[in-house]
């Protein structure tokens, strides 16, 4: 896939303007193109009026908090979104992804990596890294289109974020295994090191949407000292 093939329309949303001008020049070097704005007010009506393909978006926003602008859009919309933090927020950082963040980069920060970042969550929403790549998965009322990249339950639609489809469709095309953090970090996200309780909030995330009761997961269920393992529930996640 070539940079052309993922470039998309960028949201980038920071109050400080040389951190929004250098982020934005190294998305446009990559084909993209990009919007960059303020506060988080006129962050959530561009994103409501005119949706981007995804948004970098700041923490610590005058107007509307980051947190509040992302919470906000997940009522209504999927859009990716690639959180800014400070180097040490960790809490901020978890709450970001439960939140509904698909993944975050702590300042200060590599253009660099950001960009890169960008690059491979716009190729997960756009099904280009889903393991099989085709086919439909179904376990009980659970269905994920593959090709389609949609996913529903019950017969209703499922808002899942491009990091939740990705995990879900990994866990069912492996049923019955049981991976470490760790594993599914690198196996989902492409991470070779990073934070392993991303996967913990996913999880949990995912478990909210696709589990009839959360709080007893019968399908994505907690492998104690490993991680975690998918159960079908009904008959065989396959296609």
């Amino acid at each position: 896939m070539t940079p052309a093939d993922v470039a998309g329309r960028i949201l980038v949303v920071d109050d400080d303007p040389t951190v929004a001008e250098v982020v934005a020049r190294y998305l446009q070097r990559d084909g993209h193109q990009v919007e960059c704005v303020a506060d988080g007010v006129e962050a959530l009506r561009r994103a409501q009026s005119d949706p981007p393909d995804l948004i970098v978006l700041d923490l610590m926003l005058p107007g509307m908090g980051g947190l509040e602008v992302c919470r906000r859009l997940r009522e209504t919309s999927p859009v990716p979104i690639v959180m800014l933090t400070a180097l040490g927020e960790e809490t901020d950082r978890l709450v970001g992804l439960e939140t509904g963040a698909d993944d975050y980069v702590t300042k200060p920060f590599s253009p660099r990596e950001l960009a890169l970042r960008v690059k491979s969550v716009l190729r997960r929403a756009r099904g280009a890294l889903v393991p099989g790549g085709t086919g439909v998965l179904r376990d009980g009322d659970l269905v994920v289109d593959v090709s389609a990249h949609e996913a529903s339950r019950g017969g209703e639609e499922l808002a899942l974020t491009a990091r939740e489809f990705d995990l879900l469709v990994f866990l069912m095309r492996n049923p019955r295994q049981a991976f470490a953090r760790d594993q599914l970090l690198q196996q989902v996200w492409g991470w070779s090191f990073g934070d392993s309780s991303t996967v913990t909030v996913h999880v949990r995330r995912l478990r909210e949407k696709i589990e009839p009761d959360p709080t007893v997961p019968a399908r994505i269920v907690t492998v104690w000292g490993v991680g975690y393992r998918y159960e079908p529930t009904e008959t065989e996640a396959g296609s």
